[in-house]
């Protein structure tokens, strides 16, 4: 699609303004954006690594100093990376680095993640009955073993009876491994 303003390069931005309930779209090139003033920005683009590194900034109230200082001094035992080469180059060097880094990563993954510090991704809906239902299944065994051990066996019996229940729904459902 052609720029509207120039007609002239390809329209790589594409704006919609809603006024009144009148929506209007309008496709420019980046250069005719910058001139007519639909964007202002300099001409230093920020790249995902700049915005994701801001993240990691040491100024933040939640990271304590001395932690920050402990944290420098750290590397990864598997790969060798240490922290100030993860803020310089983005990513880490294996999956260890996760676990060294931990206790400086913690603070900055409860903000990208609302308060919490562990992402459990999503569970696509065809498929997402039977994921649910093994791991009801097992968290079922794991606390039947418990009561067992506890020698409540009155509440195992209620807890094996559910779990003879959900592996019916398993099967019907074509879940059995």
């Amino acid at each position: 699609m052609d720029c509207q303003e120039c007609h002239e390069r390809t329209a790589t931005l594409h704006f919609t303004k809603v006024v009144n309930g009148n929506k209007t779209e309008i496709h420019v090139c980046e250069h005719c954006a910058k001139e007519k003033g639909y964007v202002s920005y300099d001409e230093e683009a920020y790249s995902l690594h700049d915005l994701l590194s801001g993240l990691f900034n040491f100024s933040s109230p939640s990271v304590k100093q001395n932690s920050f200082v402990h944290t420098q001094g750290k590397t990864c035992e598997k790969c060798g990376m240490s922290y100030s080469d993860f803020t310089r180059i983005g990513k880490f060097g294996c999956a260890e680095c996760y676990h060294t880094f931990e206790d400086h990563l913690n603070p900055i993954f409860r903000r990208v993640h609302s308060g919490n510090t562990t992402h459990h991704g999503k569970i696509p809906k065809r498929i997402g009955v039977d994921i649910n239902l093994k791991k009801t299944l097992t968290g079922y065994k794991e606390k039947l073993q418990q009561l067992i051990e506890g020698e409540e066996f009155e509440e195992a019996a209620k807890v094996r009876d559910k779990i003879k229940s959900l592996e019916k729904d398993l099967s019907r459902n074509g879940g059995d491994d």
